[in-house]
Order: structure tokens, then C-alpha cells, then sequence
């Protein structure tokens, strides 16, 4: 009896040392379990925005198995952001992951113009520096209706927002895509530097410049080892 209960002990301390180990490897930025489904508006444990008159038609729904965020957009902005200083050390988990799909794009958007700066989703990573409006450095990762994939440019509305067209038009519409970017070395690339860790995540939807409507969901947001 002895000897099995040792076994039992082993065991679950090599189960436990796993999980510390995983947990170490990945960093859940959201996965809506904090959201009942059905929850309108913006998700727990967000910040809304500080300009413009979002609508927030944001709703928690479970789709394809997984709990995800509906955002919808009808000639409005609508951002959330998140604090996540001491969450995330970017030189062990420099690699951003999360799902998204995109249902309706906004018609005539192109990001490489700002009278045209409309994206169906939107994911930014933040360094905030004061002051924050004109020093801050944000990376943001869009889905954008005209700006070719691969594009890396600034935005010509905000100097403190560099884009990443991760995706670009219709041809991935209706799908659930999961992406992945290492926020790290995109980070070297448009700055010329290594990055601080980040303090902040913000997503959102809008179609405010070209006076339209646009569709997407956001699933699971995290940071991960290569």
C-alpha cells in the first residue's frame, strides 16, 4: 500500500511540475471565461476608451465550441484596452497568439489613409510613455479591407500607432484563424530596439471614417514561448 501511495505522490508532483511548467510557457491574456455568455457591452475587467462615442455592441457568445466576443460596428469606433504591467515578460513570452474571424468588412477602408482608417478587428500591444498621446509605442495588428498583408506602416492618424496588416480583404472571411507574432521581434523591427515589457493590450472594431458597418469575432488572447 505504501508503495502505490509513493507512485500517487509521484505522480501528481510531476503532474503539478507540468502544469507550473505550462503556465510558465503561456500567459492568457483572455479567454472569456470571466463573461457569462450573453454579456453585452464591454467585458469584464476591460477599460473603455477615452474619445470618440463608441457603441460597444460588443456581446459573449459561444460559437464553434469556444467562447468568443461579437463585435459589430455600425459607423462608430469601439475600443477596449487592458492593464497588463507585470503580466507579460516579453523576452520569455514574446510570441502573441489569439484567434479571430471576420465576417463583414467595412466597404472602401484602407489604413494606409487616415479618411479611410477602418478595420473589422484590431489587436494593439502598448508601451505606454508620457506622455502617453505623443510618446507612447503601440504595434497594431489589423485585418484591414485594401492594405496588403505583410504591409508594416504607421498610422496616419495616431504617430504613436505603427500597423501589421496580418490579414488583408475577403478571402478569409467567415473563418477562424489563429494567429501568431512575435511581438518581440516586430518590436525591433519598427523601433530599432529590444522592447520593454508591454503594459497593455486593447482591441476593437471600426467603420467610423468610411461611414459603413463591420463584423468580427475575438477568441483566446495569450503570449507564449517560440
Amino acid at each position: 500500500m505504501r508503495g502505490r501511495s509513493s507512485i500517487r505522490i509521484a505522480a501528481f508532483a510531476g503532474a503539478l511540475v507540468a502544469a507550473l511548467a505550462l503556465a510558465a510557457d503561456v500567459v492568457v491574456i483572455e479567454d472569456w471565461s470571466a463573461a457569462p455568455v450573453g454579456h453585452k457591452g464591454v467585458p469584464p475587467d476591460w477599460a473603455k476608451q477615452g474619445w470618440g462615442r463608441p457603441a460597444y455592441d460588443f456581446t459573449v457568445v459561444e460559437q464553434d465550441g469556444q467562447r468568443v466576443l461579437h463585435l459589430k460596428s455600425a459607423g462608430d469606433s469601439s475600443n477596449v484596452n487592458k492593464d497588463i504591467r507585470g503580466t507579460v515578460r516579453i523576452a520569455e513570452t514574446p510570441v502573441l497568439e489569439w484567434t479571430w474571424k471576420v465576417v463583414v468588412l467595412p466597404k472602401g477602408a484602407d489604413a494606409r489613409r487616415a479618411e479611410t482608417d477602418d478595420e473589422a478587428a484590431q489587436l494593439y500591444v502598448v508601451w505606454p510613455r508620457f506622455p502617453q498621446a505623443v510618446r507612447s509605442q503601440i504595434i497594431g495588428y489589423i485585418w484591414d479591407t485594401a492594405a496588403p498583408t505583410g504591409s508594416i506602416f504607421k498610422s496616419k492618424k495616431s504617430g504613436t500607432v505603427t500597423y501589421v496588416v496580418v490579414r488583408s480583404g475577403s478571402a478569409d472571411l467567415g473563418k477562424w484563424i489563429t494567429e501568431r507574432r512575435n511581438v518581440r521581434e516586430d518590436f525591433k523591427r519598427i523601433y530599432g530596439e529590444e522592447p520593454d515589457d508591454p503594459g497593455g493590450v486593447s482591441f476593437g472594431i471600426d467603420s467610423d471614417d468610411v461611414k459603413g458597418t463591420a463584423e468580427s469575432y475575438m477568441g483566446r488572447i495569450l503570449f507564449r514561448k517560440p
